[in-house]
């Protein structure tokens, strides 16, 4: 069972993203929360699977909340995605380099949502469509902290190679191909990146790769 908490703050939008996830078999909502520090606490007390954060809420906003949740050991296994109204949202990419695991546009269709939470709750990332990762590369071109060179000191060859296959969207089956290995052997790899980069999921992958200039903007399969 995927349990859920929604965090938005408007009660229509909870209610029918409830009324929506409810009706899936194996997945459960566990908790609705309207401000970020209620979506923090719900976090820490029902420890879901899934945590889907609006952005924008009174108080603590999704930004702050995100980052109180991935900083907090108690919520390792909580995957947060992150709802915005547009998809140009300035603060998605600092959502994503705070630990959010991927975003979601509001009015996307009822079975994109669906795969999403699903996706999000398997450790990955919400970041294959095009737009999505051309938003990512447009706002890691202009980060603030680039990544110390030191820190993909640790990554042999292949496991650069991989980040940057990671960093293009590219999923186990696809890098697989791209490299000649077996989807068992490219998810080795992936996981073994992640261990050694400290990274939570697939998503913080996709930051590090653009963070570090192993991928540019525009350098889409």
């Amino acid at each position: 069972m995927i349990r859920v908490v929604l965090a938005d703050d408007q009660a229509l939008v909870r209610a029918g993203f409830r009324a929506l996830l409810d009706a899936q078999d194996g997945v459960e909502v566990v908790g609705e929360a309207g401000t970020g520090d209620e979506a923090v606490e719900l976090a820490r007390r029902l420890r879901p699977d899934v945590l889907l954060m609006d952005v924008r809420m009174p108080g603590s906003d999704g930004l702050a909340a995100t980052r109180r949740i991935v900083a907090d050991e108690s919520c390792a296994n909580v995957r947060v995605v992150v709802l915005t109204t547009f998809e140009l949202d300035e603060y998605v990419f600092d959502a994503l380099r705070g630990g959010a695991s991927g975003f979601l546009v509001k009015d996307t269709e009822p079975v994109e949502l669906i795969a999403a939470v699903r996706a999000a709750a398997r450790g990955d990332a919400l970041l294959s469509p095009g737009v999505t990762r051309r938003l990512i590369a447009e706002f890691a071109a202009r980060a603030k902290e680039p990544v110390p060179p030191q820190r993909l000191a640790a990554l042999t060859g292949r496991e650069r190679e991989v980040l940057a296959l990671v960093g293009t969207g590219l999923s186990n089956e696809e890098i697989a191909d791209r490299l000649v290995v077996s989807p068992a052997t490219a998810k080795t790899h992936v996981s073994r990146t992640m261990i050694k980069l400290g990274a939570r999921d697939r998503a913080q992958l996709v930051v590090l790769a653009y963070e570090s200039g192993l991928v540019k903007p525009g350098w889409l399969p």
